[in-house]
Parts: structure tokens; C-alpha cells; sequence
């Protein structure tokens, strides 16, 4: 799956969530999705919170093949900046 695919399947998933922060998924030199309010892209800009994960756990992630906080205790992705924002985040993909 493209990071533009990705991009498009949380843009289904956050638009009339209500969900109002900024977001980065980084996944390293695969790229970026970053989720600000309801929009949502793939090139890089600053966000409330970073979420370092591999693009395949992301994609797990997405699918509902992979528990964020499971991912979050098994090292599978790595929260910096504000860890509220990625708790919320998980109530909506």
C-alpha cells in the first residue's frame, strides 16, 4: 500500500470524527502521514505528536490487525510530543 493510499484511508476515518489535533506518523525514509483536524497528507510539517512507526505496523494498525496500545508496549511505535493526542487518535482509526 502507497503512504497516499494510507493517507486516504485515514482521511475516511478521521473526516466527522471531530478529532481537531495535529498528528505525525513517521515512517522513516517509507515518508509521512500527517493528520491535522480532519486533514489529512503525506508531506511533512510539525505536529502536536510524532508517531514513529514501520509502514507495515501502520498499515496493521489501519486494517484492525494491530491494538495500538499493544504496538505502543511491544515497541512497535514510539509516541513523542503529547500522548493525550495519540490516545485520542486511537478512539478513531
Amino acid at each position: 500500500m502507497s503512504m497516499d493510499a494510507i493517507a486516504e484511508k485515514m482521511r475516511a476515518k478521521v473526516t466527522g470524527s471531530g478529532f481537531d489535533r495535529s498528528v505525525k506518523f513517521d515512517c522513516g525514509s517509507e515518508g509521512v502521514v500527517v493528520i491535522d483536524g480532519e486533514n489529512v497528507s503525506t508531506a511533512d510539517a510539525p505536529a502536536d505528536c510524532t508517531i514513529a512507526v514501520s509502514k507495515s505496523d501502520l498499515e496493521n494498525l489501519l486494517a484492525g490487525d494491530l491494538n495500538p496500545t499493544a504496538a505502543f508496549m511491544q515497541g512497535k511505535l514510539k509516541v513523542s510530543g503529547d500522548m493525550s493526542i495519540a490516545m485520542a487518535l486511537g478512539q478513531v482509526i
